[in-house]
């Protein structure tokens, strides 16, 4: 009984906003559903997961190839992605040292495009969600306006206030919706260029330092 009650308050909130209010709501679910998305895919690609990619630079430096290619099997991080093809590129005798940095760029790339996929939707969320508060509110004033204005030398000062809370409704809504996608947006930018900053490191290093020993590159053709 009191779910149903609930509902109703709801449904009669969002009512008062008009058409505005349901899209503002609707936007609301699909950015807490985009959120909770992206926290399962970053956890899944090892945003926060440094530990391999690490030990596995630290034994390449120390000359230990084959430990620091088999600290990296299985691993499907970010991190550990870009630190392996950085490896190979190094280990591959047909590669030369520009050649080799393509790859490893290709890669990781790849790598940063996959961590970055959603934040487009929370930044068009972010934008649009005041927009639409905003058009809500607008529209609202003009319906409270076009009553008092029916109504004559009989107008009522409190309709016209009742008209002016309820589009204000809307711009409420869309500034909560549009605050927590600004911070979350914000907060996995961050998160990427974190990521993007530890790829190029690892990169650099395997690729000018450590290794086996051997000729670094094959020499570049003429």
């Amino acid at each position: 009984m009191n779910l149903e009650l609930k509902a109703d308050e709801i449904a009669a909130f969002l009512d008062k906003g008009g058409p505005a209010i349901w899209a503002i709501a609707a936007l609301s679910v699909l950015t807490a559903a985009l959120i909770l998305w992206k926290l399962w895919r970053l956890a899944l690609a090892g945003a926060w997961s440094r530990g391999a990619a690490r030990r596995a630079v630290d034994h390449w430096l120390a000359g230990d190839v084959a430990r620091a290619r088999a600290t990296l099997d299985g691993r499907r991080g970010l991190r550990s992605i870009a630190t392996r093809a950085a490896i190979e590129a190094r280990l591959d005798p047909d590669l030369n040292a520009d050649t080799a940095r393509e790859e490893v760029a290709r890669v990781a790339t790849g790598e940063l495009v996959r961590a970055r996929t959603g934040l487009r939707a929370l930044e068009l969320i972010a934008t649009i969600a005041p927009l639409l508060g905003l058009l809500g509110t607008v529209l609202g004033m003009i319906a409270a306006f076009q009553t008092l204005h029916a109504s004559g030398s009989r107008a009522d000062p409190s309709l016209l206030a009742g008209g002016i809370w309820e589009a204000l409704l809307t711009t409420a809504a869309g500034m909560a919706v549009a605050i927590p996608a600004s911070v979350a947006l914000s907060w996995f930018e961050s998160v990427t260029e974190t990521v993007r900053t530890d790829i190029e490191d690892a990169a650099t290093r395997i690729l000018t330092r450590g290794g086996p020993e051997r000729a670094p590159y094959r020499a570049a053709a003429e």
